[in-house]
């Protein structure tokens, strides 16, 4: 019996109430371990997950893009500790969201600027834009009149437009998850004076080969692409139109820090392998070993950790766009202090351990992804195999 059946038998008895299909890859000093590709990409037409499937990786885009703009932090263009206003003076001057004592909301001057470092860490006050909560009503109704007026824009159009909202607090006090990676895209773009995909394709996915990796649809890629699944309260999947799949045509221009990249397992696979082997693999070094530990340290204080910690990231810590475990005993996680990574919206997950040399990429295509049942299982399953 292979230590990777428990593995390949754990995936395929998600099929039952879970994906309809997914795919996992775990690697090793940089060779593949075990591969499993199980159930259907599409069930209507009876396509099957195979290694080729495309995912839409949702906020699994975030660790390529602070992993990408810390390559710029090690050219020295950029410091963490620098107001984020030095590169997008959109920022100079922010206003945040305030309750006085009587519960009224008011709108008062900032005490301190955004830091570089705030947006990495999702502690700028700046959530996604929706209902819950002030900044985020406010970001959405920026965002409608955008796109009534101009249709498809670019992100730094977005990033300029949102710098009028108001913060929903002081920067760097709380935790708030939200649109700080987009602000990192942002920095990227303006130091480097190309689109966030030119530069991701320059200097991540050519040099590692990662020919199915990007923002718009090219060649088959379309075609190999996963359907969304949702699951019926009768338990039956219901196949529903992709979030964002609109930004992966041709013709669109936007590309967002956030989300947006498509990947397949391999693909990502080989990004997880360099992260987690000091930042090189086959012979392509592409960050350096101690910028990593940097990424993967927790950034966050004990109130910052009160706003961050929930079930299904008990005992972690939040880095620069990453979790990282802190605590085993409290995560009941058979990975290692350290290990890092993150999730996407669609059930997409990595875990990166540079202590081991390791790394996992699971992907499914499934709302709600089920994340908390479906990721600690698999790290639990791959990690006995070590």
């Amino acid at each position: 019996m292979s230590r990777f059946d428990k593995v390949d038998q754990l995936l395929q008895r998600f099929l039952a109430n879970g994906p309809a299909g997914c795919g996992c890859a775990i690697a090793q000093n940089g060779q593949v371990l075990y591969e499993g590709y199980h159930g259907y990409a599409d069930v209507e037409t009876r396509k099957p997950i195979t290694e080729d499937t495309v995912y839409r990786l949702f906020s699994m885009t975030k660790v390529v893009v602070c992993a990408a703009a810390l390559m710029l932090y090690e050219r020295g263009q950029f410091l963490l500790n620098e107001p984020l206003y030095e590169y997008l003076p959109e920022y100079r001057n922010s206003y945040v969201f305030k309750t006085a004592p009587n519960g009224h909301t008011y709108i008062d001057k900032a005490d301190n600027p955004i830091l570089i470092k705030h947006i990495f860490n999702m502690s700028a006050g700046i959530p996604y834009a929706s209902e819950f909560s002030e900044t985020g009503k406010a970001m959405h109704k920026v965002i409608t009149a955008l796109k009534e007026k101009q249709g498809k824009y670019d992100l730094r159009t977005e990033i300029k437009a949102l710098s009028e909202v108001p913060l929903a607090f002081e920067p760097g006090t709380r935790w708030l998850y939200g649109y700080g990676h987009d602000l990192v895209a942002g920095l990227i773009e303006v130091i480097s004076g190309k689109s966030l995909g030119q530069f991701l394709k320059d200097e991540i996915f050519d040099p590692l080969g990662m020919n199915n990796t990007g923002y718009r649809y090219r060649g088959d890629i379309e075609s190999r692409m996963a359907s969304m699944y949702q699951r019926t309260d009768s338990g039956k999947l219901e196949k529903i139109e992709g979030f964002l799949d609109e930004y992966h045509q041709p013709d669109a221009i936007y590309e967002g820090g956030g989300a947006g990249l498509y990947s397949t397992v391999k693909d990502y696979l080989t990004f997880s392998q360099m992260m987690s082997n000091g930042g090189t693999v086959n012979g392509v070094n592409l960050l350096g070993r101690k910028t990593i530990d940097l990424m993967r340290t927790n950034h966050l204080n004990t109130a910052q950790l009160s706003d961050f910690t929930n079930s299904y990231h008990t005992g972690y810590g939040y880095g620069l766009g990453v979790r990282t475990l802190m605590d085993k005993a409290a995560g009941h996680a058979n990975s290692s202090i350290g290990e890092f990574g993150w999730t996407g919206m669609a059930g997409t997950w990595v875990s990166i351990d540079p202590s081991e040399q390791f790394s996992v990429v699971y992907m499914h295509q499934l709302d709600p992804n089920m994340e908390e049942y479906h990721h600690l299982r698999i790290r639990a399953a791959a990690y006995s195999c070590l």
